[in-house]
């Protein structure tokens, strides 16, 4: 896990529009804090640069590590993935229940990650992706540990 000060240098690096890219070797990404939302960006998808010039707070997921594009291609795709990435969020948006809402983008990261790494991240970090409120994502979390649905809660 990454402290708070690594993560003050990450934010300062973000905010300064240095271009970076999610290493797509490993399991990380890096959930992003923007004015009113939040957005996950995962391997191989760009980071900084003119999309994250006003983030507020990262949260590190997984073993983060960064590396710099090489080249003019390396750029381009990762800001391919980056925008792929944005559009996988999107859809677990479009559901108008916010309960199922959370429960996807648990699911989700539960699917890539592993569950220590999902427990690892704030309520608050999936909240945002997914525009509910941090309690209904600790219900969510609650009610799996639990073995029931949060939907008949």
């Amino acid at each position: 896990m990454i402290g708070a000060p690594q993560r003050r240098d990450l934010l300062a690096q973000l905010n300064s529009g240095q271009l970076l890219v999610v290493d797509r070797r490993r399991r990380n990404g890096l959930i992003i804090y923007k004015r009113y939302h939040a957005e996950f960006a995962g391997p191989g998808a760009a980071v900084g640069g003119l999309f994250d010039l006003e983030c507020q707070q990262v949260v590190p997921v997984g073993d983060l590590a960064l590396v710099y594009p090489e080249s003019y291609e390396e750029r381009q795709q990762a800001f391919t993935i980056r925008r792929h990435w944005i559009r996988l969020t999107e859809q677990l948006t479009a559901n108008p229940v916010p309960l199922k809402r959370a429960q996807q983008i648990l699911t989700q990261f539960g699917h890539y990650f592993d569950w220590q790494t999902v427990e690892d991240v704030p309520d608050e970090a999936f909240a945002r992706l997914v525009g509910v409120l941090p309690r209904t994502v600790a219900m969510v979390r609650h009610a799996a540990t639990q073995g029931r649905s949060p939907i008949a809660v």
